[in-house]
């Protein structure tokens, strides 16, 4: 890999065996090698967001579960918006790398942490405040809403630490690596696991012990990950200089960090809206969505992966001036995310039941509620099963395009998802019913996938560095 050209503090990045320069190499092999601890790391954390879910579920019954499922629409909306905007001020870092610019790297470390740290003190304070308000606009029914409550409030007090691992992590995959995130996530995962089943079981916290055991992990996995950031990487340790305030440089950061969290708080929206519908179809509905989605989350985790890998691609690749080898890694990445949907569609379609199984205790309710809740989750399961090749192709464009700096249509996507969600959401029901809710999903990601698709391919084709 090449050294660094400027800053004598800077450790030259061939001396960094842990990190990968993407500019350079096969692309195939590239993405695969670089993707594969991030896929790692998803799974685990999906697996451990996933505890939540089993542990409440068995432990604290169908309602319970319905409750953190209620949840989950605002968890993605505010924590959605922060994941999208860490990610897109690591944008900048990963053009930095690319580029050989020593000292922008540092300056665009120094920034992440400055907007980050304002960012994180905003909006939990914000987040607190609507709590109850947006759980009674949604329509929560009165049976969940005490425990709806009780979860979402204390996550969103832990959006500090979700902030810091976040944003350390995409700093470090901006670099080229991606293999540190994963072991410290695997350090969370475990801790989440002992201190869900401390919290509900031995403490008896109820659902707010499983919100409180996903904090405290987070933070640990926060913390380890700056540490090693401190003590490995010179060249990503900043100095006081680097702080010094610069509007401009401010600005290439909000643009593709605001751009990146507005577009998952514009799809949040959408899904908090098909909640709203969704509820209208009692708890055993909400129980069963809850649980398929989470399937679904599983199943499909690979589809996010791309997505960061081909953000921080294009990132260094636009940064190297490499237009030619973005618009390989894109065509080499859709075959790869293809493949893993198709085998994702047969997984969830195979194993439905059993799968949706892992959540709930079939011996904690009547046979008959039992049977409806299997029903629920295959259908929605079957439905957007056919449509998974479009929600992989889906990042792939989205971050891409993002990667690149042209932040303005994943924004418009995420518009044209809210649209078509929030349109099935209220439409399809009156038809299907239940399997209307269901439909509304895969809808949404054809509507956002194919502009998407056709505006990558006009960008690209008209690319001017």
């Amino acid at each position: 890999m090449r050294g660094f050209n400027k800053g004598p503090q800077v450790v030259p990045a061939k001396k960094r065996r842990d990190t990968i320069d993407l500019t350079q190499g096969e692309p195939f092999k590239l993405l695969v090698v670089y993707s594969l601890p991030i896929l790692l790391g998803n799974i685990f954390q999906q697996l451990y967001n996933m505890c939540d879910t089993i542990i409440v579920g068995r432990l604290l019954g169908a309602n319970a579960l319905a409750a953190v499922g209620n949840t989950g629409p605002m968890n993605f909306l505010v924590l959605g918006f922060l994941s999208g905007m860490t990610s897109g001020f690591s944008v900048i870092t990963a053009q930095r790398f690319g580029a050989q610019d020593a000292d922008g790297l540092r300056r665009s470390v120094a920034m992440n942490i400055v907007l980050n740290l304002i960012s994180a003190v905003v909006i939990t304070a914000v987040a607190c405040m609507l709590t109850m308000p947006i759980l009674r606009l949604i329509h929560t029914p009165a049976e969940i809403i005490s425990d709806s409550f009780a979860y979402i409030f204390a996550i969103y007090l832990g959006i500090p630490t979700m902030v810091l691992y976040n944003g350390c992590s995409c700093v470090l995959r901006a670099v080229g690596d991606s293999r540190t995130p994963l072991y410290f996530l695997l350090v969370s995962s475990i801790l989440n696991v002992i201190l869900d089943i401390v919290f509900i079981a031995n403490f008896h916290m109820g659902v707010a012990g499983a919100a409180w055991a996903t904090v405290i992990s987070q933070g640990v996995s926060g913390v380890l990950s700056l540490l090693w950031i401190v003590l490995r990487y010179p060249m990503l340790r900043v100095r006081r200089q680097d702080f010094r305030w610069n509007w401009n440089f401010a600005l290439k950061h909000l643009n593709v960090g605001m751009n990146m969290g507005f577009q998952f708080s514009i799809t949040a929206i959408g899904v908090v809206v098909l909640q709203g519908a969704l509820n209208n179809f009692g708890s055993t509905k909400i129980a069963a969505f809850t649980a398929a989605q989470k399937v679904e989350q599983l199943v499909t985790v690979a589809a996010g992966v791309m997505g960061i890998t081909m953000a921080n691609y294009a990132g260094q690749n636009l940064g190297a001036a490499r237009i030619d080898r973005i618009k390989e890694g894109v065509k080499k990445a859709a075959v790869i995310s293809v493949s893993f949907a198709v085998f994702s569609a047969v997984l969830a379609c195979l194993l439905s039941d059993q799968m949706t199984g892992i959540f709930l205790d079939k011996n904690s309710m009547s046979p008959e509620r039992w049977e409806e809740i299997l029903d629920a989750a295959r259908t929605y399961l079957f439905i957007c099963a056919v449509f998974f090749p479009v929600l992989f192709l889906l990042f792939i464009y989205r971050n891409t395009l993002q990667g690149v700096g042209r932040g303005f249509w994943p924004l418009m996507g995420g518009v044209f998802e809210l649209v078509a969600r929030t349109a099935a959401a209220y439409t399809l029901p009156l038809v299907w019913g239940y399997a209307g809710i269901c439909a509304a999903e895969p809808l949404a990601w054809v509507a956002a996938t194919v502009p998407l698709a056709i505006a990558y391919h006009m960008i690209l084709s008209k690319f001017k560095l």
